[in-house]
């Protein structure tokens, strides 16, 4: 095809219904279920070196160089196959073969992450699952901007969400059923290459007849990447994810060596955790937004204050385990973290889609905001690693994750609210 088409013009107010929402959410679930997993259990496992008294420093350090080197290829991989399926002209459309495509890769590095052993082999392994995840990610991202106008806020709040409810997913399924590591691992490639596979079919994607070609670019077209406004906001949420990470993905070490849980119920004080947790997310990114998608006078300003006011609620979670690092105390932050970061997630998110300049860049900028998130909660574990190895202990891991909550919250007022809203996105075909 090489002529320009015409792209079918969206009304203002494009909606859509029950059926799409729930698919969007399935896909998120599953994504956010076979990366997160691993990440709070199962990786740990893998890596544990010791038990008090032994060198059980070495395997909170060798669990954060895994999963921040294993995942800086997957951070690559978002924008660069988001620009690819930008340019992307398909029967199946531009987002679906990509979010088909990552949901099999991350299933076979699921698949190789189970069957190796050793922090070198498991760090390759994961690198594959990052990529498949980051590709499946950054078409799923795109689908809001391209596909929805009023409803940008419900629809990042169904992805925020079910991140939460993805942790309980995988780590129940671990742990309710029996699984052992390796089993684990493959249920969770079973689950990616299902539900990944078979909501990316079921989503409206249009063909490539649909489509216009990309248009060629000249002074008059804008990266998102270049504007001011977006670029605070990625930073923004790159901070306050490094501080989420401080305060969730060390948990099991911290109730191990910190809280002093003995070893046979730490797996399960950790299951106890990340409910709660998910509760709060999944109440406060609904609610937020919601809240959010609200006609107001003036709507991003309305997005940056939720936005902020959410980061500082994370932050007030890491205070709280300082003042008490006792299991119910820790149990009461974890609340609190999940209202703060569902809430920040789930808003921020749509907020990142109001600030885009280019829908023929859709993929590519939204990709970049997936990374912002996904790079600070890869390199949170490692420098939260750094941190409880300088100090042998858990305290400068909490403190860090409520000051840079703060700081990240600050940074978004950084964030001008008189920036212009995304084009009309792409129609959703019948």
């Amino acid at each position: 095809m090489t002529e320009h088409s015409s792209t079918p013009a969206v009304t203002a107010g494009k909606r859509v219904g029950p059926l799409w929402m729930t698919l969007f959410t399935l896909a998120w679930l599953a994504i956010w279920t076979v990366q997160l997993t691993p990440i709070q259990l199962l990786l740990p496992l893998q890596l544990d070196t010791g038990a008090p008294g032994e060198n059980w420093i070495a395997g909170v350090v060798w669990a954060g160089v895994v999963l921040s080197v294993g995942g800086l290829v997957g951070i690559i991989a978002a924008p660069v196959s988001g620009r690819w399926s930008d340019r992307t002209r398909s029967r199946w459309g531009r987002r679906r073969p990509w979010a088909i495509g990552g949901s099999l890769v991350a299933a076979v590095g699921l698949v190789l992450t189970g069957l190796v052993a050793g922090p070198v082999a498991v760090g390759g392994a994961w690198i594959v699952v990052s990529v498949g995840v980051s590709v499946a990610s950054a078409a799923l991202t795109a689908m809001i901007a391209d596909q929805l106008t009023t409803q940008r806020g419900a629809a990042s709040a169904a992805a925020s969400s079910a991140q939460a409810v993805g942790i309980v997913v995988g780590v129940g399924a671990v742990v309710l059923i029996g699984l052992n590591v390796e089993q684990s691992y493959f249920l969770l490639a079973a689950i990616i290459a299902v539900i990944g596979s078979g909501t990316a079919l079921l989503l409206p994607d249009a063909p490539a007849h649909e489509l216009a070609l990309p248009a060629p670019r000249n002074a008059a077209r804008t990266a998102s990447w270049r504007d001011r406004d977006f670029l605070w906001l990625l930073i923004s949420r790159f901070v306050v994810n490094i501080g989420n990470a401080f305060g969730t993905s060390l948990l099991l070490f911290f109730l191990l060596y910190g809280v002093r849980v003995p070893s046979a119920a730490a797996q399960d004080d950790l299951l106890v955790l990340i409910v709660i947790y998910t509760v709060f997310v999944v109440i406060a990114s609904i609610i937020a937004g919601i809240l959010s998608d609200r006609g107001s006078a003036s709507p991003l300003r309305r997005r940056r204050t939720i936005t902020a006011v959410s980061a500082v609620v994370q932050a007030i979670s890491g205070v709280v385990i300082l003042i008490s690092p006792s299991f119910e105390m820790t149990a009461v932050a974890a609340a609190i973290m999940g209202a703060g970061y569902g809430a920040y997630m789930a808003v921020s998110l749509a907020f990142a889609t109001d600030l885009l300049k280019d829908p023929d860049d859709h993929a590519r900028d939204l990709g970049l905001v997936n990374v912002s998130a996904q790079l600070g909660q890869l390199l949170g574990p490692l420098l939260g690693a750094g941190l409880v190895a300088l100090v042998g202990g858990f305290w400068l891991l909490f403190g860090a994750a409520a000051v840079l909550s703060v700081v990240g919250a600050a940074m978004t007022y950084a964030v001008r609210t008189s920036s212009p809203a995304s084009p009309a996105p792409t129609a959703v075909p019948r």
